[in-house]
């Protein structure tokens, strides 16, 4: 078996890394503002949820957003300390866009979601950044016989919609932490 270098690229380590400090600046201040990762039990962590009923669909796609905002921000490791708390309420929409005429059932849907989100730092509890983002993905609905390809295909929309969302949040929120604005 041969071995091959460790790493994507052919730029040597150093160069790879020269922005990593800032980076790193960047992922300490976050920390784990969003809660803890969900294999954490850590008591010092802010477990800030985002705002959804339970037992929902909207708590499992406020989940898949909060663990795509976490991994964004450590990289799936553990973070330091947080110096910011990032809140975020969500909402979600579907509208049948084409509905077919003989069976009056929708062959394509639109799902949408919704979020406002808050970032507070911890430190004077002083509100830094406020924003609102949403996403609006469509899906089809292949027949009336398919029912589980539409329940399927309407899981895919939001999963879709939640990373949309997530990126706009992490974009936003990078803006910040990296130009200040």
């Amino acid at each position: 078996m041969t071995r091959g270098r460790i790493g994507r690229g052919s730029a040597p380590l150093a160069a790879r890394n020269a922005g990593e400090p800032r980076l790193r600046r960047w992922a300490r201040r976050m920390g784990e503002s969003c809660g803890p990762p969900p294999h954490s039990r850590s008591p010092r962590s802010p477990a800030l949820q985002i705002g959804a009923p339970k037992g929902t669909d909207e708590a499992r796609i406020a989940v898949e957003i909060r663990n795509a905002l976490l991994y964004d921000f450590t990289g799936g490791g553990y973070a330091a300390p947080p110096t910011h708390r990032l809140k975020i309420a969500i909402s979600s929409t579907r509208a049948s866009i084409i509905v077919d005429v003989n069976t009056s059932r929708p062959d394509v849907e639109n799902y949408g979601l919704n979020a406002t989100y808050t970032l507070t730092e911890i430190a004077t509890g002083k509100i830094v950044v406020t924003g609102t983002t949403f996403a609006r993905v469509s899906y089809d609905i292949p027949g009336q016989e398919q029912r589980y390809a539409r329940v399927r295909g309407l899981r895919d929309a939001e999963l879709r919609a939640a990373r949309v969302v997530a990126d706009n949040i992490r974009s936003r929120l990078s803006s910040y932490f990296i130009a200040g604005t």
